[in-house]
């Protein structure tokens, strides 16, 4: 593909496939001026490292001055394990620069996940990147240069009030603090569920004022 100044890497969430981010990779565009794509990934079969070494390689044919990504629930452990990955490196030719936006992601460990995964078939649905990095809390503290930012949805309507009894306040699959991430550059609460952030035109707003500026808007 020919080279672009700027471009917006969508990375998409559990079971997902990435078309449902057409609205907010649509309002990016308008709002950054940018291109906008979708890095899919097989967000069962296999787990986050391999995953994010799959990005890893779909990021180095990506031809852009700029590149910003942006992840939704598990795309956005997706993303901060590939920024992880390239921070420890520092081997080969650098990701031109870019920040992150990380969109209801279980950053500390996932209450649903703990509790669907005591039942094998669940457990199985879930897959390896959800049981093998999410559903165990973890001490995460980002230490890279590129900024990070994480938005979190407090609107508790979602499956995963069904299964667990998540701590307030939550989106219906996240709870805001397990969205909690030491070292990001800025944190923000909105008021989305979990599904609906990724069709909210607010998120939309606020993930281009962050890759814009470093900062959300308040």
């Amino acid at each position: 593909m020919g080279a672009n100044a700027r471009m917006v890497v969508f990375v998409h969430g559990l079971w997902m496939t990435g078309h449902e981010s057409i609205l907010m990779r649509r309002e990016l565009k308008r709002l950054l001026n940018a291109e906008a794509m979708v890095f899919s990934y097989r967000s069962v079969a296999d787990d986050v490292g391999a995953n994010a070494a799959a990005l890893a390689a779909f990021l180095r044919t990506v031809e852009s001055e700029q590149i910003h990504l942006v992840g939704h629930s598990l795309g956005g452990l997706v993303i901060l394990r590939f920024l992880e990955d390239e921070a420890a490196r520092e081997l080969g030719p650098a990701l031109p620069p870019g920040r992150a936006v990380l969109m209801g992601s279980p950053l500390q460990g996932i209450a649903v996940a703990r509790s669907l995964s005591r039942f094998p078939l669940l457990r199985a649905a879930l897959g390896r990147s959800i049981v093998g990095e999410a559903q165990t809390p973890s001490a995460r503290r980002w230490h890279g240069a590129r900024d990070v930012g994480v938005i979190a949805g407090n609107v508790s309507l979602g499956f995963g009030r069904l299964f667990a009894d998540l701590p307030e306040p939550n989106d219906g699959t996240v709870a805001v603090e397990e969205t909690r991430l030491d070292g990001a550059a800025d944190h923000i609460v909105l008021p989305v569920s979990h599904t609906g952030m990724v069709f909210s035109p607010v998120v939309a707003q606020q993930t281009a004022e962050f890759l814009q500026r470093g900062r959300f808007s308040r």
